[in-house]
């Protein structure tokens, strides 16, 4: 076994073993291969992977958390090995890599996620269960009807938008979003970053609602062949209660749809109810759950 850095060309192996352990997760070679070669700005980000045999069996990225007022938090994330080789210390090298990472840039709370059949390993090392995500697949043939959108409302691809009208819309959105950690400084250089600029994002499926020039309602579409990942749907708070974010993500899926993909994949916190009645609403159904889990390190 030998625990090192991530390279960019390790994409391919870290996506096919992505795929085999959380085939409900929705991430591009390119878009990893960037991420490695270009880590998000802001965030002291890193990534590990496991051989066995000059094969890539395992992985975990470490970041100091940038989108959150609250200081010294730090993420170790998507932390998994291949079935074949579990139970051998690959997963416990690999914590341990992002740890000390994490450790001399002054982080003292890490949240980490776990299926739950983790959890005990997880809570061996430390980390306490928080919060349940959940995660859901809707099949795109057909897909879910589309309402017309009421007076005075605009729906276009957010190709058509400038992006800062996006970004602003997308902060006010998610101060409120349920999590353990507020996503309440994200700066327009790392929105750009992880959103507008990413390789999978799907300008043309990603629908904004717009009234009198502002976006009020949007849903993102990032993509991978025949599959998408609802990025992030949301509306601003003075047009909640209207069915805005619903609709911009039945017109996402419809445009999604329209170009080949197949099967849309999303996550919600356990607390997010609007947006699990949504998604129940669209016919969504459950196919897999993550806890949020807390650490910290001394």
């Amino acid at each position: 076994m030998r625990i090192r850095v991530a390279r960019p060309d390790d994409a391919p192996a870290v996506v096919a073993l992505r795929a085999t352990v959380y085939p409900y997760l929705v991430r591009g070679v390119e878009s990893t291969a960037k991420m490695i070669a270009q880590p998000p700005p802001e965030e002291d980000w890193t990534a590990f992977v496991a051989e066995v045999d000059e094969r890539v069996v395992g992985w975990v990225s470490a970041e100091r958390i940038g989108t959150t007022s609250a200081a010294d938090v730090g993420g170790i994330n998507l932390l998994h090995v291949h079935p074949e080789h579990r139970r051998h210390g690959i997963g416990t090298a690999l914590l341990t890599a992002a740890t000390d990472f994490l450790r001399p840039l002054g982080i003292r709370r890490v949240r980490a996620m776990a299926q739950p059949d983790a959890l005990p390993y997880a809570r061996r090392h430390g980390y306490e269960p928080s919060r349940e995500v959940r995660y859901s697949a809707l099949d795109l043939n057909p897909a879910p009807a589309l309402p017309d959108p009421p007076p005075g409302v605009r729906l276009l691809p957010i190709a058509d938008l400038d992006p800062h009208l996006l970004y602003m819309a997308d902060v006010a959105s998610a101060a409120d979003e349920p999590g353990d950690v507020p996503v309440d400084a994200k700066s327009y250089e790392s929105w750009q970053y992880d959103v507008w600029d990413n390789l999978g994002l799907d300008k043309a499926a990603s629908i904004a609602a717009e009234v009198g020039g502002e976006v009020v309602a949007f849903s993102l579409v990032k993509r991978d062949g025949d599959r998408m990942w609802s990025d992030y749907t949301g509306s601003i708070p003075a047009y909640r209660g209207r069915g805005l974010a619903r609709l911009a993500k039945a017109a996402a899926l419809h445009r999604a749809a329209a170009t080949g993909v197949r099967v849309a994949y999303t996550s919600n916190d356990e607390a997010n109810a609007p947006m699990l009645a949504i998604n129940a609403r669209l016919g969504y159904r459950p196919v897999a759950s993550q806890w949020s889990c807390l650490a910290e390190l001394t």
